[in-house]
């Protein structure tokens, strides 16, 4: 069964058409990915397919009876009441007469006035007429399938529950064709796995929008791409997808230098005059203007994002040692960081996973020396300069322009030593110049995402802290990141619910994982290996040499002080080393016992490049004294 059928529709809001001439149906008991850039027109489709919006022309038809429901992107603000009560809103009017059934019911057990028994009597004879004693079963059933409490109140609910509750609320509408706008958003790791499981069992059809690749391979039985105003239909996996397009866009290429190639030819035969305009060449003048609409008409492939990190000097090696940290918001309340300990040295890439409220923001402003802490010790490298990338966006002024965001009252920005003007630099972020005027708060928020990394480049950095960066980034744009994040000189901290992104750039992990902060090597899958077998990487013992101090250096100490930096610098390259290693997707693939001594070895270095450092600062002290 087609479900959805939409035939030649084109819509768009002034100047080129936003979907131009799109043909698309969606079939009983499909799983559709809709994939594209940002600004590209996703969610308006979804619109459209819904009936919110009108096409501007072309026709749109649906299944008799079909029902066909659209779960937002964005949570609504000051949405208050019961779980209960917000599920049963998705029923209309009948959902409406539950709720006042409840609330007389609730006010006949507090006074027995005859006009609330008058009152749920009307009531519930309308709920006999509606069939609203099912929808009420109905209704419970599903806010239990989702693991919520139906009293519980929705404004004091985590973001993911939220979610949830809104989608209970789409289910009672019984969707045959639910539409999901990037349904991973703001969502930690086991709230996104259990969607994940949720949607492969669900029954009815589903056309969503996602940026998380992980999310998308697990549940799309084909892909359709938005891109440049049409629709192009991959019935393959996502890697499939991704060298076909490949091959696709190289072929298209190879036929636009071609056909650019003949216009030319013809426009230098046009300008030979009387030649041209001989009757019988009046069919190839006839092509050439055919050809010059063409060219005009053809919309060009949407730029890449060219992100450019600002050098600052060097970091010393050691760029944090903390040892036994305990945090906790007051002295009653269980710490939530309990004698964790950790050292992080120059070029890592550091993971820190865990669920939402769990700590982890509050770790890193710790381990960045942000956040006093309880107990513990912490000692930061030096010459540190930290560029900050804020899930909150609060570094966003909502009220000023694109534009005077990032020149802050300048027309131009320094990139490593070269001026470069506000309105180019905004273009190498894909912010056209009609956008540049607008206030931040009518951008979307990949576009406000995309601007704060704008923002964050312009800052010299060593060390670099992205704390959810790639919500409602487009695919694209994330690859981009990740190729920054990979070949960044500096120290990088990352904290992500997205698996993919942890994988690709991560070379080791902390994590809170029941009630314990662990760390591991490599990604969120080499966590997801090393965990069940507790293949753990232990905490390390920080090494402390007692020694008397002395007042003069002696000649042994001063060799020594002279032969320390090369020790130093041989094992970070041998740690660099294994880091990649490990970091390899074949790593562990090898056997148990060559993945522990490869494990080991790494941990010994650590533990060496702590004492070699310690001796270092002591020998130093000494030849000072």
């Amino acid at each position: 069964m087609i479900f959805v059928d939409l035939k030649e529709v084109t819509l768009g809001f002034g100047g080129t058409p936003l979907l131009e001439n799109i043909s698309l149906q969606i079939h009983e008991n499909e799983k559709v990915a809709l994939i594209g850039r940002n600004g590209q027109g996703k969610s308006t489709l979804l619109k459209l397919i819904e009936g919110r919006i009108l096409p501007d022309k072309g026709e749109i038809q649906r299944s008799q009876g079909a029902r066909v429901t659209y779960l937002v992107q964005e949570v609504p603000q000051n949405l208050v009441g019961s779980t209960f009560d917000i599920v049963v809103q998705g029923l209309g009017e009948v959902g409406k007469a539950i709720i006042e059934y409840n609330k007389i019911t609730h006010q006949l057990e507090k006074s027995s006035d005859d006009k609330w028994t008058e009152k749920l009597s009307q009531v519930q004879a309308k709920l006999d007429q509606t069939g609203g004693w099912e929808e009420i079963q109905s209704v419970e059933e599903i806010i239990s399938r989702l693991s919520l409490e139906p009293e519980d109140r929705f404004e004091t609910l985590s973001a993911g529950k939220k979610r949830r509750v809104l989608l209970a609320q789409t289910l009672v509408k019984k969707p045959d064709l639910l539409l999901l706008d990037e349904p991973t958003n703001h969502l930690d790791i086991p709230s996104i796995q259990w969607l994940e499981d949720f949607f492969t069992r669900y029954e009815g059809s589903i056309l969503f929008i996602t940026h998380d690749r992980s999310f998308l391979r697990k549940l799309a039985t084909r892909i359709i791409e938005l891109d440049r105003g049409h629709l192009s239909n991959w019935e393959c996996s996502y890697e499939k997808y991704l060298e076909r397009k490949e091959a696709f866009l190289q072929a298209e290429e190879k036929q636009h230098k071609k056909f650019d190639r003949e216009l030319a030819q013809e426009e230098v035969w046009i300008r030979t005059g009387v030649q041209a305009r001989r009757t019988r060449n009046e069919g190839r003048v006839r092509r050439l203007k055919k050809m010059r609409d063409e060219h005009r008409q053809r919309r060009k492939k949407m730029g890449s994002v060219k992100i450019i990190a600002q050098n600052a000097e060097r970091s010393g090696n050691l760029i944090l040692h903390a040892e036994n940290i305990v945090f906790s918001y007051s002295p009653e309340e269980k710490p939530i960081i309990d004698n964790f300990s950790t050292t992080i040295m120059r070029g890592s890439r550091v993971g820190i996973i865990g669920p939402n409220g769990c700590g982890k923001t509050t770790l890193l402003k710790i381990l960045l020396g942000e956040l006093p802490f309880s107990q513990g010790e912490l000692k930061l490298g030096t010459n540190i300069q930290i560029a900050y990338f804020d899930q909150l966006r609060n570094k966003l002024d909502r009220n000023k322009s694109v534009f005077d965001n990032i020149g802050e009252g300048n027309d131009v920005v320094m990139i490593n030593g070269q001026k470069k003007h506000v309105m180019g630099y905004l273009q190498d972020f894909l912010f056209s110049p009609r956008d540049v005027n607008n206030p931040v708060r009518t951008l979307s928020g990949g576009e406000q995402n995309r601007l704060l990394l704008a923002k964050l480049f312009l800052q010299p950095s060593n060390i670099l802290v992205l704390d959810e960066p790639t919500n409602d980034l487009d695919t694209d744009t994330l690859e981009l990141l990740e190729e920054l994040v990979i070949d960044y000189s500096g120290t990088v901290f990352l904290v992500s619910h997205d698996r993919a992104f942890l994988n690709n750039v991560v070379t080791s992990s902390i994590v809170f994982d029941n009630g314990k902060i662990e760390e591991y090597f490599g990604g969120y899958d080499d966590w997801l290996r090393q965990r069940p077998k507790e293949v753990k990487k232990p905490k390390k013992e920080t090494v402390i040499i007692k020694k008397e101090r002395k007042k003069n250096i002696s000649f042994r100490e001063k060799k020594e002080l002279e032969e320390l930096p090369l020790k130093i610098e041989e094992w970070e390259e041998e740690q660099q080393k294994l880091y990649e290693e490990i970091a390899a997707p074949e790593f562990y693939q090898q056997k148990q016992e060559d993945t522990l001594k490869t494990q080991k070895r790494l941990e010994q270095i650590l533990i060496d490049l702590e004492t070699a450092y310690a001796r270092w600062e002591e020998l130093e002290e000494l030849a000072e004294g």
